[in-house]
């Protein structure tokens, strides 16, 4: 991973997978049509768990501290807990959202001590990623991955009572400041639990903010919206899904996984393949990825709640040490 602080790294060009073709009467699919590629301003938030959440809020202020206001983008792409970042940003302060964070009391550490001060994943979030890894090893493509692991989700839920959908919708919901779509242009990704489908949710979709929120952050069972289910935005292309912003003439990516992917380099779906393609079509690109600090304040477990508060002093600390050196980019 790259930890710097700030990349203007020049990624070797990776030629991107094929879309399926979602068809035009579905409005929530891969509908959005892209600004000029001459103007306008991207601001893409990755997806990262509960720690990544935080520090992407605390990017943003310690940018905003700096002098740079990103919160004005002409649009915003949210992936997961991404997602949930941008629909805050769009109704309250950088600075408030960061001051509910710090202020918040934690609950206790979810995992023992781990070498270099980690903390072990509990083990619901490891038995999560040792079957989601075997579904996307055993996959032949990224639409074979998607329909895959949205066939586990299906599984999963097949055995479940239901309860959990209202319980995660009112958590979902509390976390959002604003319960409607902003007037923005606000993108909010997930993936068709059934068809493997890549979706995009947007004012102009018919699905309530916080719907399409938890449907993007719902990264084991699949979250239900009119009939039809979705699991986690992170599995539509990438965790930061930066090839959302094509045509927009600055993109400045906030990715808390550092643009890893879990899926096959040569399927293109790591951030690093989208970059070159934004830059190929004219678009500007930079990246912040964590930094040391900000992933030691991770430790091993992203969901682990405890991880906040540090996790967004660590952001904060480095937005505002960056700042200065987007100014001329961002505009």
């Amino acid at each position: 991973m790259n930890t710097t602080p700030f990349s203007t790294l020049h990624f070797t060009a990776t030629t991107a997978p094929a879309r399926p073709n979602s068809g035009q009467d579905q409005p929530q699919v891969e509908a959005p049509s892209p600004a000029p590629a001459s103007g306008g301003r991207a601001l893409v938030l990755g997806g990262g768990g509960s720690a990544g959440n935080a520090w992407l809020i605390g990017a943003i202020a310690g940018l905003f501290d700096a002098g740079l206001d990103v919160t004005g983008a002409d649009l915003i792409v949210g992936t997961s807990a991404g997602s949930t970042a941008a629909a805050q940003i769009s109704g309250a302060s950088p600075a408030r959202l960061l001051a509910d964070i710090l202020a918040a009391v934690p609950p206790a550490r979810t995992g023992p001590a781990g070498t270099g001060g980690g903390r072990t994943p509990v083990a619901p979030v490891a038995d999560h990623m040792r079957r989601t890894g075997e579904v996307i090893a055993a996959a032949g493509d990224p639409a074979d991955m998607r329909r895959r692991l949205g066939a586990a989700a299906l599984e999963m839920d097949a055995a479940s009572d239901g309860s959990w959908q209202a319980q995660w919708r009112a958590t979902v919901a509390a976390r959002l400041p604003i319960q409607q779509w902003p007037e923005r242009t606000v993108l909010i990704t997930a993936v068709d639990a059934r068809t493997g489908e890549p979706v995009v949710f947007d004012r102009h979709s018919g699905v309530d903010l916080v719907d399409a929120v938890a449907a993007s952050c719902a990264s084991g069972l699949p979250y239900g919206i009119d009939g039809s289910r979705f699991i986690d935005g992170g599995y539509r292309r990438s965790s930061d899904n930066a090839d959302l912003a094509a045509g927009y003439g600055r993109v400045l990516v906030l990715s808390p996984l550092g643009g890893r992917s879990r899926a096959p380099l040569e399927w293109g779906m790591h951030l690093a393949a989208q970059a070159d393609e934004l830059r190929a079509s004219g678009s500007r690109v930079e990246v912040i990825v964590p930094d040391s600090s900000s992933l030691e304040a991770f430790g091993s477990n992203l969901m682990d709640p405890s991880t906040r508060p540090p996790a967004a002093r660590a952001g904060y600390d480095q937005g505002r040490a960056t700042g200065g050196q987007l100014t001329e980019f961002w505009g």
